[in-house]
């Protein structure tokens, strides 16, 4: 891409995110009880009428293999994460405890605000707040980290520390909740809402699989969000020592951090899944485990999201997302989609097309029809607060971001085991 585009893309996005981050709130009106045992009899619509119904969606046809038996998760999912079709899915949009999974939407949401270089001494306040038992990397108070070590923080040890780290730096927690339900909602991730930026339990906070899919998919669209998410293993900062050798002299070792992704990394009796790319994993109380993950074969690349998998065998969750992974690939192609990753509504309202991926049956109309009832809420609003012309401009900006897929640098650069 010429240099005069690239900074004109690179401006468009800048603007679009400070018009976003000052003119949304997020609506209190999306706070939901806590999900049941059984799945509502009537979901959202979003993305096609037969991701609204509970229960296993596909569309089995002469040549096109049979679903795994051995699911047990409450809910999952499997797209094409290039075009958006979804190939099936069970209880899409049910509404339940994200864990971890939900550091995708942080990530999202946080991470293009800050460069990789810039440094920041962690302040005692700035670790404050984090829920009991969290998944720590291990960040001191009054040490100094770059944003780099910081989200291999995230990414690889799924560390609420490092969370709340990049939280403070963006003006505190509340306000990094705040931006997260905006995002959320710009994504038509109605499903969502968020309490706590790092997933930890916490009353009335809530995902689905199908939200989580399209947070992967558009955090995956980011060049550094592939790169943390991908990474196998990578040396942390450790605490500042005095040197015993050197009077008045210090040093600070480093340790090595391993990604908790068991499909990236592998696992007594796990193997790495062939293809693997990232995503995220998370395990609460509430949530149980659940898992995003992408991979490609054969240049083609799958999205899958599991939740919460009822079967104790240990590591089931990404045992489920294989074997869904194995069906998506060989199905792709073959199937017809039951419904369709939605794009962003800053997308649509540059008057972008309608996914052609979308299946027939109505799904596009219904994908419309949810974004239109919904547009009383904060994502919404805005469209409807900007001047036409620098709305377009701006959802311009943030579509040409949204629509590209970039295949060739997908898979991670690591050695092979």
């Amino acid at each position: 891409m010429p240099a005069p585009a690239r900074t004109v893309r690179r401006s468009l996005l800048v603007a679009s995110a400070a018009l976003l981050s000052l003119s949304v709130t997020a609506p209190a009106a999306l706070a939901a009880p806590a999900p049941t045992a059984t799945p509502p009899a009537h979901m959202s619509g979003v993305g096609g009428a037969r991701l609204a119904q509970p229960g296993t969606q596909v569309a089995l046809a002469p040549g096109v293999p049979a679903l795994p038996k051995e699911l047990t998760a409450r809910s999952w999912i499997v797209a094409d994460a290039e075009s958006g079709q979804v190939l099936a899915a069970h209880n899409a949009h049910w509404r339940l405890p994200p864990a971890s999974t939900l550091k995708m939407l942080f990530a999202d949401t946080v991470l293009p605000k800050f460069p990789k270089t810039q440094t920041h001494k962690v302040a005692p306040s700035d670790l404050a707040g984090m829920g009991e038992g969290s998944s720590l990397v291990g960040i001191k108070e009054n040490e100094t980290y770059s944003v780099h070590d910081l989200w291999l923080g995230v990414f690889l040890r799924s560390g609420n520390d490092a969370v709340h780290v990049l939280s403070a730096m963006n003006s505190g927690v509340a306000r990094t909740v705040e931006d997260m339900n905006a995002h959320a909602q710009d994504l038509q991730a109605l499903d969502t809402h968020v309490v706590s930026p790092d997933g930890y339990d916490a009353p009335g906070q809530v995902s689905s699989a199908y939200d989580l899919t399209l947070f992967a998919r558009s955090g995956l669209q980011k060049k550094d969000f592939r790169e943390y998410c991908s990474t196998v293993r990578a040396a942390f900062p450790g605490e500042t020592k005095k040197d015993k050798n050197k009077k008045g002299k210090t040093s600070r070792d480093t340790f090595e951090i391993q990604n908790t992704n068991r499909l990236l990394a592998g696992d007594a009796g796990l193997s790495v899944y062939p293809g693997i790319a990232g995503v995220k994993n998370g395990y609460t109380t509430n949530a149980g485990n659940t898992f995003t993950g992408v991979a490609e074969r054969d240049g083609r690349v799958l999205l899958v999201t599991v939740m919460n998998p009822q079967s104790s065998v240990h590591d089931e969750v990404y045992r489920e997302t294989g074997r869904l992974f194995d069906w998506g690939f060989k199905a792709a192609g073959k199937v017809q989609p039951v419904g369709t990753l939605v794009r962003p509504r800053s997308a649509q309202a540059a008057g972008a097309q309608p996914d052609s991926s979308a299946p027939a049956g109505g799904t596009r109309g219904t994908a419309r029809t949810a974004s239109a009832a919904g547009s009383g809420s904060g994502g919404m609003g805005i469209a409807l607060g900007i001047t036409g012309g620098v709305l377009v401009l701006l959802a311009a900006g943030a579509f040409l971001v949204n629509r590209r897929w970039p295949l060739p640098e997908l898979m991670r650069r690591r050695p092979r085991p």
